[in-house]
């Protein structure tokens, strides 16, 4: 196919790579990662000028959102469809459990990055509650 007409992307390797970027968006995919293993999953993130979607392509995954407060207030699990569309509201806390098998797309601005995102150390109780959620899931 001419590549001025279509292009075709995926990755197979771990963590997060961008695919696609176009003005001001891009497109990535997220695959499962050794830290993010529910016992290393100690923080959340936010980001401070753009909302971020998820979708589910295969496996098992659970957003865990944290409020937007100042702090994240908590850990609120929200298990992931296949194909559903998630959009993580700016100024969310927010990370990710992922099964071993699991791949999620991720659409956001392109300029996203640690300039223009906050990260949190989740207390202890908040850490032991997302290594609890996973146990419940097989996601560990």
């Amino acid at each position: 196919m001419n590549e001025a007409w279509l292009q075709v992307h995926s990755y197979d390797g771990e963590g997060f790579q961008p695919l696609v970027a176009f003005n001001g968006w891009r497109v990535a995919v997220l695959n499962y990662l050794d830290d993010i293993q529910p016992d290393r999953n100690n923080r959340m993130e936010r980001h401070t000028q753009t909302d971020e979607v998820f979708v589910l392509v295969k496996g098992r995954g659970t957003l865990l959102i944290g409020g937007n407060g100042p702090q994240v207030e908590g850990v609120y699990p929200q298990a992931m469809e296949i194909g559903k569309v998630y959009n993580v509201r700016r100024n969310t806390w927010h990370t990710i459990l992922l099964s071993r098998d699991a791949s999620a797309l991720i659409v956001e601005e392109r300029d996203t990055g640690e300039h223009n995102s906050e990260f949190a150390s989740l207390p202890a109780e908040f850490h032991d509650r997302i290594v609890g959620l996973a146990r419940s899931e097989n996601m560990d």
